[in-house]
């Protein structure tokens, strides 16, 4: 069966405007001269309804900094076969296989979508938290907006997702617009998931049968395996950071790409981390304790202004001088649509549009930051050519010195037609392009084939500074 043809659940529910602006994007004048407007139309559907289904394959990236590959594969084996302990079900052994060509990847299928029976009893959850649930997790207490009014713990539950976010807190049912994800067997009652004194915190509901099943990652193996979509951690090795340099990471929290660029260095060197957000700042900081990560300095700060232009400057952290870094890694804040599972947004066009002058403002400090010499990757996790090709288009343009490079390893789909860059610049960029494969997806095909096709929407360009 095609993943086309099993689809479950609508297309992702975005705002008119926001439909329409995105079918002007994948049905721009340069497409439109290389593939007829059926072809056109047909792909941006796709697209539409894979961005609600979760990718086929769960991706880990694995910590050969500390232990080969196949003994973490054989441990995570180990660590998976005790959770199934707890299931009464017949439950196959999971398949963990490395990927061909990425060598710190472990691939798991997602096994779905499956026929569940929905039950009467019916817990909400908000969209946030439904998407998670579709990506193997458990539901989180926090994560729970309405429930049976007397649900006990230990009672079996039906969990919905509310996909426009309207289902008032600590409501007993609701009408709205809401899609299922599975069955689950609440942990709590519903009187300590609502209490007002404490927030209720720990997992709420133990997913038994979800709709997607693929193993909860939980507290398994926390500083030898990390959840990290593919085309993510392929950012880290197109970087090809090397150890003793000195490297930048722009907007880094939750910080998976800046630990696996100072494992790829094998921790010599300095990887230099900032975010704007104090609290992410931690975050990065506990992930590297736990990865036993010495070289990586997070400091919370505005990557705007990173810059100094005082030359005197010999402080260790933010701004820094011109031409302080061997290479840069811009992760941009983006749109974000290229996020999958996303059932729904209720986004207003004006906000999905205010991310390009924001990612141009931090390419400018980029660019003035890297030594001559120096790699730049740009990344974002969003489909729109306002953010990806424009932006290389712009940069290009604007700074003579930069010219894009191959990247390895190249393992998504060429750049997008329609902002102007030859065939040539077009092959140098990665997209990963999921509607493109939707329907060819053959599911008996092996997991290493899907795993690079059937992604989240990602973007990645590679200059270099002359």
């Amino acid at each position: 069966m095609h993943p086309g043809e099993m689809s479950v659940f609508a297309k992702i529910s975005l705002k008119p405007e926001v439909t329409e602006y995105l079918r002007n994007v994948f049905l721009n004048k340069e497409v439109l001269a290389a593939v007829d407007t059926q072809e056109a139309e047909s792909r941006f559907q796709k697209l539409l309804t894979c961005l609600s289904h979760p990718p086929s394959s769960t991706c880990v990236r694995a910590s050969t900094h500390l232990a080969p590959l196949e003994d973490i594969r054989l441990s995570l084996e180990k660590e998976l076969e005790k959770q199934k302990c707890g299931s009464s079900a017949e439950v196959p052994s999971v398949q963990i296989v490395p990927h061909p060509r990425i060598t710190d990847v472990l691939l798991l299928p997602v096994d779905g979508p499956r026929a569940v029976e929905r039950l009467s009893s019916e817990l909400v959850v908000g969209a946030q938290c439904g998407s998670a649930v579709l990506r193997g997790a458990h539901v989180f207490a926090p994560g729970i907006v309405a429930s049976p009014k007397y649900m006990k713990a230990g009672d079996m539950v039906s969990v919905f997702s509310d996909l426009g976010g309207r289902c008032t807190r600590g409501a007993t049912s609701f009408q709205g617009n809401k899609v299922f994800v599975g069955n689950g067997v609440a942990e709590m009652d519903r009187s300590a998931i609502f209490a007002t004194e404490t927030p209720a915190r720990g997992v709420g509901v133990r997913m038994v049968d979800p709709l997607y099943k693929s193993p909860s990652f939980d507290g398994v193996l926390p500083s030898m395996v990390f959840l990290q979509n593919l085309p993510s951690v392929v950012v880290g090795h197109v970087l090809t950071p090397q150890p003793g340099e000195r490297i930048l990471d722009m907007c880094a929290a939750p910080g998976g790409k800046t630990c696996h660029i100072a494992a790829l260095m094998g921790d010599k060197g300095e990887v230099v981390a900032l975010d704007r957000i104090r609290n992410k700042i931690d975050r990065i900081r506990q992930n590297a304790q736990m990865l036993s990560l010495q070289s990586i300095k997070a400091f919370c700060f505005n990557s705007t202004q990173a810059v100094s232009d005082e030359p005197t400057q010999e402080a260790e952290g933010p701004p820094f001088p011109p031409e302080s870094f061997d290479r840069v890694l811009l992760d941009a804040p983006c749109s974000g649509l290229g996020q999958r599972p996303n059932m729904a947004s209720t986004w207003s066009l004006k906000k999905f549009c205010s991310y390009p002058p924001l990612q141009r403002k931090l390419f400018q400090a980029a660019v003035r930051l890297l030594k001559k010499g120096g790699v730049l990757v740009y990344s974002t996790c969003t489909v729109t050519l306002s953010e990806n090709e424009e932006q290389v288009a712009w940069a290009l343009n604007t700074f003579p010195c930069l010219s894009l490079q191959p990247q390895e390893p190249h393992i998504g789909s060429e750049g997008m037609l329609g902002a102007g860059l030859s065939p040539e610049q077009l092959r140098l960029l990665q997209r990963f392009s999921p509607e493109l494969s939707w329907e060819q997806t053959d599911t008996t095909a092996p997991l290493t084939c899907r795993a690079d096709t059937d992604t989240i929407g990602f973007f990645i360009a590679k200059f270099l500074k002359t």
